[in-house]
């Protein structure tokens, strides 16, 4: 199936690793061009493109910035268009998720949970719009939320549960302002997945984390990016403000 996303310029937030890393490799392999966004690991970044480019024959940026900040939100997006053309697909993946209980957790944490993960959302999301418009073009945004966006959590991610939250009503009420300029919206909500970050605890309480999944497995980030890739394609033109359910059945709505 051609999911018509042959030259089209894609920018994937916190790319370089993990399920961001899956979604750049995923856009290449159709054929798009894509700039894979860092806050830290610079090394992950380079290797990714060049991984990129060897791989799929098409061309990849390295891309840093820091999505909470207005001035880096801007600048990526100049210098990919710089490099590439207007920026037609956006995923916004880039989060944090400090683990702690609610009465132990400190403001900063909060605040820093939020700033990344949902007004990171905003930032980057607004930038895109903005330029679109300027430039008369079309685009499809997909922004990354979690199941426990609906069902919370009782290991200490209060903040990452409510950002994910405040992602779901963003993107309706974005999807609402933008869609009659041909800008689709939609988010995913993905249950859980194997990780870097995540792999050691889900293998130490697999047992405890399989009894909540009625499919009865942990998801590859492969399983996630193929929903992102047809959210962010042509195949997927009749649609947006969606939430799609991604969690093996932890959902189901």
């Amino acid at each position: 199936m051609d999911l018509g996303l042959r030259d089209k310029v894609a920018l994937v937030t916190g790319g370089s690793q993990g399920l961001g890393r899956t979604v750049c490799l995923t856009l290449a392999a159709e054929g798009a061009k894509v700039a894979v966004n860092y806050r830290r690991q610079r090394h992950k970044a380079d290797a990714l493109v060049a991984e990129i480019e060897s791989s799929f024959g098409v061309e990849a940026m390295a891309v840093h910035g820091d999505v909470a900040s207005e001035a880096d939100v801007a600048e990526m997006f100049h210098r990919i268009e710089q490099r590439f053309s207007v920026v037609e697909i956006l995923v916004n993946n880039a989060a944090v998720c400090p683990t702690r209980q609610v009465k132990d957790m400190s403001h900063e944490e909060w605040t820093e949970t939020l700033a990344v993960n949902l007004t990171g959302t905003f930032l980057t999301s607004r930038e895109m719009v903005r330029r679109l418009l300027a430039a008369a073009r079309t685009g499809r945004i997909v922004n990354v939320s979690s199941q426990a966006a609906f069902r919370g959590s009782t290991t200490g991610h209060a903040p990452y549960d409510a950002s994910k939250g405040g992602i779901v009503s963003f993107t309706v009420s974005l999807a609402r302002e933008v869609a009659a300029h041909g800008i689709a919206v939609n988010a995913v909500a993905p249950g859980m997945m194997f990780t870097e970050m995540t792999a050691a605890t889900l293998k130490a309480n697999e047992a405890q984390y399989l009894a909540r999944i009625p499919l009865n497995r942990i998801a590859n980030t492969q399983e996630i990016a193929d929903v992102i890739i047809f959210l962010a394609s042509d195949r997927a033109s009749y649609m947006t403000g969606a939430t799609v359910d991604v969690s093996g059945g932890m959902l189901m709505r």
